[in-house]
């Protein structure tokens, strides 16, 4: 469903992503490892159009994504959900008008159609909409304001969902309800799902795919199951934890 061809993207001198070619298939789970600070989140902030590449393609579901074209920018956007790594409420409304916003400002529903809408978000992320709908994000557990920002990011059904570290601060119980969550949706919704994260545990529970980024490309890819036995040192290294010596770098 989504395909990115030669990516590149620098921040000032600091070039972090050196033409990154992968593809995320449609309906399954993918994730992107990677060292912190590496381009993981940089990549899918391209996706949506949040970041501008220095130079590349980026396709979803055969639309090119063109920074001159806002038709195409604002197609994509209501294909693709973003969850945020803090999950990105406004601190100011309550879980039903945070849950909410995406669909006045994108949709001319009846008051009663969203709120028909609100409770099935609500209920699929595992949440009791009588029970949460009138509290504030403060009010909320880490594992809580993820998973109502799950519901946001879900409420236009997106063809595609992308994670920015979703168990990124949370206990290790949350975390795995996260991911059997992540694994849910893609099977109710029949979404295709890009995570980022540093959780490898937690990741190969949900995951289909497992792409590994280093020195601004792509280094490995394929099947989770097959990934866990990858012959590629930097992949071990990684996966393991451990290392006969320092992950080597270019310009060591």
């Amino acid at each position: 469903m989504i395909t990115i061809r030669d990516l590149h993207k620098s921040f000032g001198a600091k070039q972090v992503l050196r033409g990154v070619n992968v593809d995320f298939v449609s309906g399954k789970t993918t994730t992107i490892f990677g060292i912190s600070g590496g381009g993981k989140s940089t990549i899918i902030k391209h996706i949506i159009g949040l970041m501008t590449p220095d130079r590349g393609t980026i396709e979803v579901n055969g639309i090119t994504l063109d920074a001159g074209s806002k038709e195409n920018l604002y197609k994509i956007r209501k294909m693709v959900g973003y969850l945020f790594q803090s999950g990105a409420l406004f601190d100011s409304m309550n879980v039903k008008e945070n849950v909410e916003f995406p669909l006045i400002e994108h949709t001319k529903l009846t008051p009663l159609e969203r709120d028909r809408k609100i409770e099935r978000s609500l209920e699929l992320v595992g949440l009791k909409p009588r029970e949460v709908l009138c509290l504030y994000p403060h009010e909320l557990s880490g594992g809580m304001r993820k998973r109502v920002g799950l519901a946001r990011t879900i409420i236009l059904d997106p063809q595609a969902i992308l994670y920015d570290e979703p168990t990124s601060g949370l206990d290790p119980i949350t975390s795995d309800r996260i991911s059997q969550l992540i694994l849910l949706l893609q099977r109710e919704l029949g979404v295709t799902s890009v995570l980022i994260s540093h959780d490898i545990k937690e990741s190969f529970k949900c995951s289909d795919y497992i792409a590994m980024l280093f020195e601004g490309r792509i280094v490995d890819y394929g099947e989770a199951e097959k990934f866990k036995n990858s012959d590629n040192e930097i992949v071990r290294q990684f996966v393991d934890g451990s290392a006969d010596g320092p992950i080597k770098f270019a310009n060591d």
